[in-house]
């Protein structure tokens, strides 16, 4: 039943993308030529309902599903990791047009050479886990 909750929370998340027009290539390229504020508000207001959501989280010592505590831990701060992460999700997000969020919604709405990119992405986590030991904090 729990896992039934997850699936339908990704299905109405992912309709809601695809009807914002989040997950068009096109949307994003006028966004990222500022020629339209539309995909601008689109992530506003996922931040203006997910930072309170989240201090809630945090200030209220919430439990998930199973009963365990959330914990998020603070993240280490540091230029290159931002910056070298920044950039290589800024040139995929360029690449391709989408971010990982909508490369799944775009499979579900039937073009399927995004399974192509999704496996990569796949991949990409995969080979991440391996050497993140290895990069800069």
């Amino acid at each position: 039943m729990r896992k039934l909750i997850y699936v339908l929370l990704g299905v109405v998340f992912g309709m809601a993308m695809y009807k914002a027009e989040a997950a068009s290539w096109f949307r994003i390229y006028e966004m990222f030529n500022f020629q339209s504020f539309h995909m601008y508000g689109f992530m506003g207001t996922a931040l203006l309902i997910g930072l309170p959501a989240v201090q809630y989280l945090k200030r209220k010592k919430s439990k998930d599903i199973d009963g365990n505590q959330i914990v998020i831990p603070p993240k280490a701060k540091s230029i290159p990791r931002y910056l070298i992460g920044g950039i290589l999700f800024g040139l995929g997000w360029a690449l391709i047009g989408a971010c990982p969020g909508p490369i799944f919604v775009l499979i579900g709405a039937g073009v399927y050479p995004m399974l192509i990119v999704a496996g990569f992405a796949i991949l990409g986590t995969y080979l991440y886990g391996l050497v993140k030991d290895k990069l800069p904090h």
